[in-house]
């Protein structure tokens, strides 16, 4: 049986909240949870995978009486650049020490440094008690370049490979192929745009990016007609253009851009995603309403939202 789920995990950016006006939407920073054609990819390390990986280890531990007749832990995860954010739930995901549990990490710091030197040196060492080179599982950090992308199969490894043309990015098969590309419009250094495809369906992960004037013209491309874009909403307008402290060149979209961006790559279903931490429930739900109209084409996303591409 195909299958393609999404479960948004955390749902908010900058940093996480603990407050109960924030208990309808959520307070995890960003984490995205995708079953896949038989396989597990995260998309981003928020707070939000600390949930992830309770429930994880939870299913691992009922699915035998001892370790050596359990289901190991297999996942893929994929970090969108290494703002706290996107990574401060990696230390704290309970999987990586158990050690039969295999993750496959892809992600890259910038065209100069090593990811994996740069998750030590963020969140291991002298901010946690263990060092990266401490933990038990299986864990295997990727430096990915925007001309490779990575295939999925069934009973192997990842496969990273160089995407030439067009038609190396279609799903062979029960293969699934992920690609992305660099977006140059979040500081410092970027955030990597992911795109998902298996049999005839694409999901697209578009966070922490600002639009331009006319659009984003590289992602309309990448992402035309999927069946999800997932897009960056942190501010609304009114905010954005703020004459006191307005939050252009921050690196982050309005809703209206995000529904720009709909409207030009002719996806099926926009997800508001990673909210300002300073908006609560009835912010949001304010927000919700004045984009009610739209119906099923698109919506605020918040913790525990599950969706199933094939349904």
């Amino acid at each position: 049986m195909d299958e393609f789920k999404v479960k948004f995990r955390g749902v908010r950016g900058s940093y996480p909240i603990a407050n109960k006006n924030y208990l309808k939407y959520g307070g995890n920073t960003a984490c995205v949870e995708i079953h896949v054609g038989g396989h597990l990819v995260i998309i981003d390390a928020g707070t939000g995978l600390i949930d992830v990986g309770n429930d994880l280890l939870e299913e691992y531990i009922s699915s035998g009486v001892d370790r050596a007749d359990r289901t190991p832990i297999n996942a893929n995860i994929l970090i969108s650049h290494i703002h706290q954010d996107h990574i401060q739930g990696f230390t704290f995901f309970r999987p990586l020490h158990v050690p039969t549990t295999v993750i496959n990490v892809f992600g890259n710091a910038t065209y100069s440094e090593n990811l994996s030197d740069e998750l030590a040196g963020l969140l291991f060492g002298k901010s946690f008690p263990l060092d990266l080179g401490d933990v038990a599982g299986n864990l295997k950090i990727n430096n990915i370049s925007e001309m490779e992308g990575i295939i999925l199969r069934k009973g192997s490894e990842p496969i990273v490979k160089r995407i030439e043309k067009d038609d190396d990015a279609i799903p062979k098969n029960d293969d699934v192929v992920i690609t992305f590309y660099r977006s140059y419009a979040h500081p410092q250094d970027g955030v990597l745009i992911f795109k998902i495809a298996y049999k005839d369906k694409a999901l697209i992960y578009a966070s922490d990016k600002e639009s331009y004037l006319g659009g984003d013209k590289k992602l309309k491309n990448f992402a035309r007609n999927c069946d999800v874009l997932i897009h960056d909403a942190q501010y609304t307008t009114e905010d954005y253009l703020n004459s006191f402290v307005p939050k252009q060149g921050y690196g982050h979209s309005t809703y209206d851009m995000a529904l720009e961006c709909q409207k030009q790559t002719n996806a099926k279903k926009l997800i508001f995603f990673h909210f300002d931490p300073t908006y609560d429930d009835d912010k949001l739900d304010a927000i919700a309403s004045h984009y009610k109209p739209l119906g099923d084409k698109a919506q605020l996303a918040y913790e525990g939202l599950e969706l199933d591409l094939f349904e």
